[in-house]
């Protein structure tokens, strides 16, 4: 498996993007390259302060960095010689199977969009990210690709997040939910309401109707379907919540010698809920559709976490979810010309 990974991108790039490299390179044996791509002498000085050698690596020059400040669009028009421009040319090219980037997601997107255009029959990709809950993990999508969807939209969403859920996460028969503001088939605005009746219609998914925001945490179904501006408001607003949760069990903890002791005896079971609610452990979301593999990080990706989602595109390499998609697409469309 070869992987191009634009190590200029993220909030502490390119030290987490290197020290993720490092870890891989520790502990993901099915990788076989690593493509480096970005300013050399910065790479260089990167792998050099991190002892990084490995005939797995090689570097490949950018001379463009891609601000946060930039439009998604112009960063791919203007500055076609961007760290992200040049990873998705190497997937394009096909000598990497995959691309890794924890930085600007709308440069990301459209980049992977322009340059590896959509799987036959997919009008636009998703992001899909693995959340967690009380009972099991479930997929989001789409989680900031799309903030204005169409029903149409929403419906081939269900159909590749449902692929996913199949042939990455093991679930036989994924549930797909719609997300809404109640679970009563009158309640949601417009786009939810035709994007149900749609779903309804759409042999091959397992679909059980609207969730609402209580469900996602307590007993979600496998997939959670929803627009990318929803989506996005719903990642973002629960990694925050799980931050601020912590970091007031934390401060309580602390405020007196007595709950001191009683955090130090609850200590191994905080570590077990952190880590089942951090984004680090993911590491990555990929963004469903595209005639290629592309891996999102959070933009403050740590190095375990920029290793985890090099791990995600190794997975979704070997699970070929791509071809799962396009079958999964395919059939959708012929039971729907034969309904």
């Amino acid at each position: 498996m070869k992987i191009a990974l634009d190590v200029m991108g993220g909030d502490h790039a390119p030290q987490n993007p290197m020290g993720g490299v490092k870890l891989a390179l520790e502990t993901l044996p099915q990788m076989e390259r690593i493509f480096l791509v970005g300013v050399p002498e910065v790479i260089e000085r990167e792998m050099s302060a991190q002892s990084i050698s490995s005939p797995k690596v090689e570097i490949v020059p950018a001379t463009q960095v891609v601000d946060m400040a930039d439009s998604g669009l112009d960063a791919v028009r203007k500055k076609k010689d961007s760290s992200i421009s040049r990873a998705v040319d190497l997937v394009k090219d096909r000598h990497a199977d995959a691309v890794v980037s924890a930085g600007h997601t709308g440069a990301a997107v459209t980049a992977s969009l322009i340059k590896l255009r959509t799987l036959p029959h997919i009008e636009r990709p998703a992001i899909a990210a693995i959340m967690p809950s009380m009972t099991i993990p479930w997929i989001l999508i789409d989680a900031g690709a799309n903030p204005d969807s169409l029903p149409e939209h929403l419906v081939q969403n269900a159909v590749m997040g449902s692929a996913y859920a199949r042939h990455v996460l093991g679930r036989q028969s994924p549930r797909i939910g719609l997300m809404s503001n109640g679970t009563e088939e009158e309640k949601g605005n417009a786009l939810c309401k035709e994007t149900a009746k749609l779903l309804r219609r759409t042999p091959g998914i397992h679909f059980i109707g609207n969730v609402e925001g209580h469900d996602l945490w307590e007993s979600p179904p496998d997939v959670v379907v929803c627009d990318g501006f929803t989506g996005n408001i719903i990642l973002k607003t629960s990694e925050a919540l799980a931050h601020a949760l912590f970091g007031m069990i934390k401060a309580e903890i602390t405020s007196s010698a007595l709950t001191k002791i009683g955090g130090l005896l609850a200590k191994p079971a905080f570590k077990r809920i952190h880590k089942k609610t951090s984004a680090d452990e993911s590491g990555g979301m990929p963004l469903l559709g595209l005639n290629g593999i592309t891996i999102i990080a959070h933009g403050g990706a740590s190095a375990y976490a920029m290793k985890n989602a090099i791990r995600m595109a190794c997975d979704t390499i070997s699970h070929q979810v791509n071809p799962h998609i396009e079958a999964a697409i395919s059939q959708h469309l012929l039971t729907h010309v034969h309904a």
